[in-house]
C-alpha cells in the first residue's frame, strides 16, 4: 500500500474527532449562559437592596428621589394634598374651639324667654318632657344660635325686646277668683298695650309651665303678674298697690300707657 504524498494530504486533511467538534460548537453557548446567569444575580442583588434598604420611605418621598420631573410633580403634589388636609384639620378644630358652652340663663332670662317664646305664637308650647325644677334648655325657647359668641348679647336684647313688646303679662288661670280680680284692675286702667294674658289651665302645658312659674316667680299660685319684666307679688300686694296708686305707677314705669292719662292729657290741648 502506498503512502500520500506530502501535497495530497493537504489537499485531503483528516476530519475531526467526534466529540471534539461537538465541544467546540458548545463553547460559544457556555460563554452566553453565564453572562445571563450574571445579569440576572446582579438584577436579584439590585432588587433585594431596594426592597431592604428603603422600605421606610413614602410614596412622595420615593418619588421625590427620582429625578424625573413627571414623578416630582406627582411627588409635589401629594405632599400639598396631604399639607391641605392638615391644615383643614386644624381650620376645623379652631372653629370648633371659637363655639362657646351652652348658654345657661339666670332666673330673670328664663323667665323672658319663656313669656317671649309663649306670646310670639299661640301654637309654642313647652314640651312636655322638660323638667320643671330646673332651668329650662335655652335651645327650646330661644330663636337664635345659643352656642354662638354673641349668644349672651342676644340674650340681652331678647330680654328687652319682650318686656318693650309685652310691658304687663299675666300668667292667670280662667277659672281662679284671684285671676279673675287682678283681670278687673288691670281693664279698669285701660292699658295700651293691653296686657297680655295668658290662662295657664286651658294650655296644653300647663303641667309643666305652672311649676316652672312658680319655682322662676316664687309664687304658691297663680296668678302671677309681671309688669316691665318683675314680679309685682301676690293677690293681696297687688290688691294694696292698686288701693295707693302704685300699681299704676308700675304700669306707667314700664312704658305703657293707661287710657285715663292720655284723655286727660288730650283734653288739656
Amino acid at each position: 500500500m502506498t503512502r500520500p504524498t506530502l501535497e495530497e494530504s493537504w489537499s485531503h486533511p483528516m476530519p475531526q474527532t467526534l466529540p471534539s467538534s461537538i465541544i467546540a460548537a458548545l463553547q460559544p453557548r457556555k460563554a452566553k449562559s453565564k453572562s445571563a446567569i450574571i445579569a440576572f444575580a446582579a438584577l436579584l442583588c439590585m432588587s433585594a437592596y431596594l426592597l431592604i434598604a428603603r422600605p421606610s420611605l413614602s410614596p412622595s418621598q420615593a418619588m421625590l428621589h427620582n429625578d424625573t420631573p413627571a414623578s416630582g410633580q406627582l411627588a409635589m403634589a401629594l405632599e400639598s394634598t396631604r399639607n391641605s388636609r392638615v391644615s383643614g384639620s386644624v381650620r376645623k378644630h379652631k372653629k370648633l374651639s371659637r363655639i362657646g358652652e351652652q348658654l345657661v340663663l339666670d332666673g330673670p332670662q328664663e323667665l323672658a324667654a319663656i313669656s317671649s317664646f309663649l306670646a310670639s305664637l299661640p301654637q309654642n308650647v313647652i314640651p312636655l318632657s322638660v323638667d320643671p325644677s330646673v332651668t329650662i334648655d335655652p335651645q327650646l325657647v330661644l330663636d337664635f344660635d345659643t352656642r354662638g359668641s354673641r349668644a349672651a348679647e342676644e340674650v340681652q336684647h331678647m330680654v328687652a325686646d319682650v318686656w318693650q313688646r309685652n310691658p304687663v303679662f299675666l300668667y292667670s288661670k280662667l277659672y281662679s277668683p284671684a285671676s279673675r280680680e287682678v283681670k278687673s284692675m288691670l281693664a279698669k286702667m285701660d292699658i295700651r298695650p293691653a296686657p297680655t294674658i295668658m290662662d295657664v289651665d286651658l294650655r296644653d302645658d300647663a303641667v309643666v309651665l305652672e311649676p316652672i312659674l312658680r319655682r322662676l316667680s316664687s309664687s304658691a299660685e297663680l296668678p302671677v303678674l309681671l309688669i316691665g319684666g318683675k314680679y309685682v307679688g301676690s293677690v293681696e300686694e297687688i290688691r294694696s298697690l292698686d288701693k295707693n296708686g302704685g300699681l299704676r305707677e308700675l304700669v306707667l314705669a314700664s312704658g305703657a300707657v293707661i287710657g285715663g292719662s292720655k284723655k286727660k292729657k288730650s283734653h288739656g290741648h
